[in-house]
């Protein structure tokens, strides 16, 4: 067996045959079913930093879904709120963009909406301490999942910062991720991941 022998032998796709596209799919499909346990490397990256708030953003993460969790949310909602800040690492200026965008092949259009918006609304309780306008989020009234994620902030998001709340593991969580991460829903690859 030669070293390449698993890869396909194109230089440029045109060239490519069903024999190279085989092999690249088998590939993809190992690589996809290791996306859920990559997010939560990704997600860990998040403990430590506190960004001057009282718990570090893992922390807040883990209070975020289990409150929803506790509340009775389904598995992809609250992986959606263990995972709707974990852009801050790499989108400072954008990070609900980063993980509304993960989670898009595999939730509903209203939970990846309030994943990708969720900035604008939580802004409603700090934006003014920084010279912002609190009411951004007033932009987006009258679209059918404003409330949906106004709530989310309210009841999970801006409630997650309590030093003496009692969070649910990240372990607690993975099966959810490993779960709701399976099977795309919404992606033009769904069919390559079968």
């Amino acid at each position: 067996m030669t070293e390449h022998q698993d890869r396909a032998r194109f230089t440029a796709m045109t060239e490519g045959t069903q024999q190279d596209w085989d092999i690249i799919g088998g590939h993809f499909r190992d690589f996809a079913r290791a996306l859920p346990a990559r997010v939560l490397t990704h997600l860990k990256l998040l403990e430590g930093d506190f960004g001057g708030f009282p718990v570090d953003r893992l922390e807040h993460s883990l209070q975020t879904a289990t409150r929803a969790h506790r509340d009775g949310r389904d598995e992809p909602y609250v992986v959606m709120a263990l995972l709707h800040d974990i852009g801050d690492t790499l989108g400072t200026y954008n990070h609900p963009e980063i993980g509304a965008a993960m989670l898009r092949p595999f939730v509903s259009e209203e939970v990846h909406w309030i994943a990708n918006t969720h900035g604008v609304f939580q802004g409603y309780y700090f934006f003014h301490y920084l010279g912002m306008d609190r009411d951004l989020r007033e932009n987006y009234r009258g679209h059918p999942h404003f409330e949906a994620c106004a709530e989310f902030c309210e009841k999970y998001d801006q409630a997650a910062f309590d030093l003496a709340y009692e969070s649910a593991p990240l372990s607690f969580f993975e099966p959810m991720v490993g779960r709701v991460m399976a099977r795309p829903i919404n992606s033009i690859y769904a069919k390559a991941a079968e």
